[in-house]
């Protein structure tokens, strides 16, 4: 199976505008292993929104202080020529399992579905890792 990439802009909102679109695409998620599957970060356009952290605890039922993804704050620092850095990084913690039960139904997991800013990827890891090599400012995540 390819890569479940919601950055994808050529197919981008199409699964909610074709039903049938959505549900081939449960099918085939259904009818694979993801025990090889992981979740590519690119944190360089993260808006540090919190839409993963909320999707996360809502899926998983967390209680108060407890997170799969946690979204950190790196900077804000000075660089040189009068510029600033500021990242926002999602961080999975050792509560992630990829949502191991949506994904059993053909679903992605619930951080990558709420990202408004559209930077999380899930699929194979080889194929992340091609992705991830073309490209700084990104992370992989792979659950135990």
């Amino acid at each position: 199976m390819s890569e479940l990439n919601c950055q994808n802009k050529e197919t981008k909102g199409k699964a909610a505008a074709f039903p049938e679109a959505r549900e081939g695409l449960e099918r085939l998620l259904k009818s694979e292993d993801t025990s090889g599957y992981g979740l590519l970060i690119d944190y360089e356009y993260c808006t540090g929104c919190h839409a993963c952290e909320v999707a996360c605890i809502k899926e998983l039922n967390l209680g108060l202080n407890q997170y799969g993804i946690r979204l950190l704050e790196d900077g804000p620092r000075k660089l040189a020529d009068d510029k600033w850095d500021l990242n926002y990084i999602p961080f999975p913690t050792s509560l992630c399992d990829l949502c191991k039960d949506r994904t059993a139904e053909g679903k992605i997991p619930s951080c990558v579905q709420h990202c408004q800013a559209l930077v999380m990827s899930y699929g194979p890891v080889t194929k992340l890792t091609e992705k991830m090599a073309r490209k700084p400012k990104m992370v992989l995540f792979t659950p135990k």
